[in-house]
């Protein structure tokens, strides 16, 4: 897919040629484990919606199925692939095994957390539906988990870019969603290492 595809006028474009269309698809793509840009196009909806060219209520229903939906595929797939399908993503990615097991052990720990607040965390939104497969999160806290996440972070996204909308222009709001995202994930990512290296000094000093 080339970057002229997922340009922010050609995602406008498409976003006002199908609608809540769009929007469902964007996100439950994204939220299988495609890393496209479901993000931004629901955030395109709710500005859309806030301009009058589309229902807030359909758009906000519209990214809420779509993340449900996505996220439900993306925990069956990794399910059904399991510990050799996280090898396969790991190798791609140079990662040792040994790192995917410790990986592994803190997502099986903090899953219900993971699904949940995910969505707000760039990356961990794509993968945090295969990675609960994966992990064999039992599928009705899943689906909580995920309804719930999906609930709250479509509301927020569409709410705010319905109103905010209004005041800016659509490049600055996807920037300001996109850097709360990276800031979401950086701050994951030192958490996940100093609980590993926490856990690694209690078993050294056992």
């Amino acid at each position: 897919m080339s970057l002229e595809l997922l340009s922010l006028e050609n995602l406008q474009e498409l976003a006002e040629q199908y609608g809540y269309w769009a929007v469902f698809i964007g996100i439950a793509l994204e939220n299988t484990g495609i890393p496209i840009p479901g993000e931004t196009i629901t955030i395109i909806g709710g500005f859309l919606a806030g301009s009058g060219e589309l229902n807030y209520w359909f758009v906000l229903l519209s990214a809420i199925l779509g993340a449900v939906v996505g996220d439900n595929f993306g925990y069956w797939i990794g399910r059904a692939g399991g510990w050799a399908l996280l090898l396969k993503i790991g190798g791609f990615f140079r990662i040792s095994e040994k790192r995917l097991e410790t990986t592994q052990q803190q997502f099986i720990k903090n899953a219900p957390r993971a699904v949940f607040f995910g969505r707000f965390v760039a990356l961990l939104r794509i993968f945090a539906g295969p990675m609960a497969g994966i992990a064999q999160m039992p599928y009705p806290q899943f689906l909580l988990c995920n309804f719930g996440g999906a609930t709250l972070w479509a509301t927020i996204m569409v709410t705010v870019s319905f109103f905010l909308g209004r005041l800016i222009p659509l490049p600055q709001l996807i920037q300001g969603f996109a850097q709360f995202g990276i800031l979401a994930l950086i701050v994951t990512i030192a958490w996940i290492i100093i609980s590993i290296w926490l856990e690694s000094r209690q078993v050294g000093a056992d």
